[in-house]
């Protein structure tokens, strides 16, 4: 198996990067699909989200009411830190499973783990992957597609924006950085680039 991390900023592109290398052929795990299934109604992540942050976070259907929680750890950084340290460990015991399974029905899987707060996790990146990939594009860039195509206001998508680690921090640990200030077809050809190199490498 070869494990590539793939990390990026909110409305970095990182989906697009992460579509196009499971178009190549790539094994792809989505962490914030995972993260959405580890607090399903009956999950143990649900009732310590519940029990930590009451029960007005959890909607009539039983299901865990995103916007409600989001308004809250959005804006306070040690309710986040509470959140992720629920959610966190909960995803990369999934994410494992999964890249075990993977492995074991093809053992030269190329592995895309699309982990947007990749630091953030404190995943070990020094042992867990062989390569970590940034999307990185400016803090504009991304405001904008934010507000134009997601349809945040500025105001909210600058809490989001304020949330993450920033570009430095994120940089600091790319082996290889796809550059999605530009066209679609510019970061897809970056994209294309890095799944040649993989694949000529592996």
């Amino acid at each position: 198996m070869y494990l590539i991390g793939l990390t990026g900023g909110i409305a970095s592109g990182k989906s697009v990067v992460a579509e196009r290398l499971a178009e190549h052929g790539a094994f792809h795990i989505d962490a914030d699909e995972l993260a959405r299934e580890v607090v399903e109604p009956g999950t143990p992540a649900l009732a310590d989200i519940e029990r930590e942050f009451g029960r007005d976070v959890v909607g009539p259907d039983g299901r865990l009411d995103r916007a409600g929680l989001a308004s809250v750890i959005f804006r306070d950084p040690e309710r986040r830190a509470v959140l992720n340290a629920i959610t966190h460990p909960a995803v990369k015991a999934r994410a494992r499973q999964l890249m075990d399974e993977a492995a074991a029905a093809d053992p030269h899987v190329v592995v895309v783990y699309d982990v947007p707060l990749l630091i953030e996790a404190k995943v070990d990146v020094e042992h867990e992957f062989d390569l970590i990939v940034v999307v990185n594009a400016s803090t504009q860039t991304r405001m904008d597609r934010l507000v134009q195509l997601r349809g945040l206001s500025r105001e909210e998508a600058a809490h989001r924006l304020n949330s993450q680690v920033s570009d430095t921090a994120r940089l600091a640990i790319a082996d290889v950085i796809i550059d999605s200030n530009g066209t679609l077809d510019e970061t897809l050809e970056q994209a294309d680039a890095l799944w040649n190199s993989v694949v000529g490498s592996a």
